[in-house]
């Protein structure tokens, strides 16, 4: 398998993420990190669940994985999210030093991987991750269109 199949895969697996979340009445994000071909976590947005401004999808996945593997860096590790990265996220995925982001929907209002700013090309910052935007876009851009539709 290609890596553009294998993205989409992936990518696939963080849209079910995504559904779960909308399905909870969370915006509906959901991501995927992934190791050596194997999915190492899995979640979906839940700061309203949980009460929590930090519960993104990616957050929790990081965490999910760092437990797992008990290492709070995961190198060699993509992470798979339906959404362009915030701030927070994309400086959380630094910290833990992934080789890789793969995003699907750009977020234009705060999107830190090259939408409102690009955390990720900054050569100050001491580790470098790729970041691949736009993977099955319009599926992950529907999801969050027919959430907020459902909400107005």
């Amino acid at each position: 398998m290609n890596q553009i199949e294998l993205d989409r895969q992936f990518m696939h697996q963080a849209i079910e993420q995504a559904q779960l979340a909308a399905l909870a009445g969370e915006v509906p994000v959901g991501a995927v990190l992934v190791r050596d071909g194997k999915v190492i976590s899995k979640a979906f947005n839940q700061p309203i669940t949980n009460h929590d401004p930090s519960a993104h999808a990616e957050m929790l996945a990081l965490r999910q994985a760092a437990l797992s593997t008990e290492n709070y860096r995961l190198p060699g590790s993509t992470l798979y999210v339906t959404l362009e990265p915030c701030v927070m996220c994309a400086g959380a995925m630094i910290h833990a030093r992934l080789d890789r982001i793969v995003y699907g929907a750009a977020d234009p209002k705060t999107g830190a991987a090259g939408s409102v700013l690009d955390v990720f090309s900054s050569k100050q910052i001491n580790h470098q991750t790729s970041v691949e935007g736009g993977v099955m876009s319009e599926e992950c851009g529907q999801l969050l269109r027919n959430f907020f539709k459902e909400r107005r």
